[in-house]
């Protein structure tokens, strides 16, 4: 039978204890170069080496002026780089007045300016702005500008403005302009104007204006106006004007005046039309001068004018009618140069006779 023996007992701890204790060393020591080996090589880096001449060829470490290839750990205090410059990290923020023209590569390359192709394992950032082909596997962004080709896996976006080719993988945004062509997972955002052909999942906006082909999958709109075609999915709005096509799956408006063609599934309408409005329930305005087509009412309001054609199952006119009422019920305050045609007919400022008629009615 198996029996434990208390000297073997104690003679295994021991061995135990003492390989702890060389483990425990071993890893105290490896720690502890390790820390020696960054402060090393940030030291290092700070300094520079340059083959075969100062300003050019060759440079390890943190030269500050070099047309060639440059290999940096992290960037501080540079001035101007021209070639390939290849860093680990994102620079420090002494580095925000530089300017590198060239091929830009690391993890989180960066600069106060980029002029060429820019590719970011994680990032491409710059303080000022950034032109050319930049790539950030994760985003890419400016505190001013990026022009160019702009690729981010999950967005882009630039402090002022954002120009040329830009893809997000989730959105796109600029404190001021967007331009170009802009394709974004969710949506795409302009603080000023939101310019050029833009698709978005989700949606697409602008403080400003939004001018050519928007296509959004949830909404789009602007604060002042939109000119173009506009096709959201679900509605598309304008604080001031609409001027062109716009296609939305439930609504479509503008605070002000729509000049052009405005399709929505359920309503549309602006205070001043010169266009057409077709909506599968409701169409409406004051100033209304077009066709009128909705499934449900043309409305239009008090002491408008109504000039073309309306066609309802209830057209509803507190104004004025100068052209053809079509629907099933037909309501006006005044026919003026135009008719009424459907089963019941309404005009109040008609006499008491003519005031209901059925098939056609007239200002007699």
């Amino acid at each position: 039978m198996f029996k434990l023996h208390p000297a073997k007992i104690e003679a295994s701890f021991s061995r135990i204890t003492s390989v702890s204790k060389v483990l425990f060393k071993c890893l105290r020591y490896s720690v502890l170069s390790g820390l020696i080996l960054v402060v090393l090589t940030t030291e290092i880096f700070s300094q520079s080496l340059e083959l075969p001449a100062k300003k050019w060829g060759i440079s390890f470490g943190n030269s500050t002026n070099f047309t060639g290839v440059r290999l940096n750990f992290r960037d501080r205090n540079v001035e101007r780089i021209c070639g390939i410059n290849i860093t680990l990290w994102k620079p420090y923020r002494e580095n925000r007045n530089s300017v590198v023209n060239g091929l830009s590569l690391g993890l989180l390359p960066g600069a106060g300016e980029l002029r060429g192709l820019q590719i970011g394992i994680l990032g491409v950032g710059t303080e000022k702005s950034a032109s050319g082909i930049i790539l950030g596997i994760l985003g890419t962004g400016s505190g001013r500008n990026l022009y160019g080709i702009n690729l981010g896996g999950f967005g882009a976006g630039a402090g002022e403005n954002l120009a040329g080719i830009n893809v997000g993988g989730i959105g796109l945004g600029a404190g001021k302009n967007v331009t170009g062509l802009n394709l974004a997972g969710l949506g795409v955002g302009a603080g000023t104007d939101l310019t050029g052909i833009t698709l978005a999942a989700g949606g697409a906006g602008a403080g400003d204006n939004l001018r050519g082909l928007t296509l959004a999958g949830l909404g789009a709109g602007a604060g002042e106006n939109i000119f173009g075609v506009v096709a959201a999915g679900l509605g598309a709005g304008a604080g001031e004007n609409i001027k062109g096509l716009v296609l939305a799956g439930l609504g479509a408006g503008a605070g002000e005046k729509i000049s052009g063609v405005a399709v929505a599934g359920l309503g549309t309408g602006a205070p001043e039309v010169k266009g057409a409005l077709i909506s599968g329930i409701f169409a409406g305005g004051k100033d209304l001068t077009g066709l009128f087509l909705a499934g449900g009412s043309v409305r239009l309001s008090r002491e408008g004018n109504l000039r073309g054609l309306a066609i309802s199952s209830f057209t509803y006119l507190q104004g004025n009618l100068q052209g053809l009422s079509l629907g099933l019920v037909n309501y006006a305050w005044k026919v003026e140069k135009g008719f009424q045609l459907g089963l019941i007919n309404i005009i109040k400022s008609n006499p008491r006779v003519t005031r209901v008629l059925p098939v056609i009615n007239t200002s007699w």
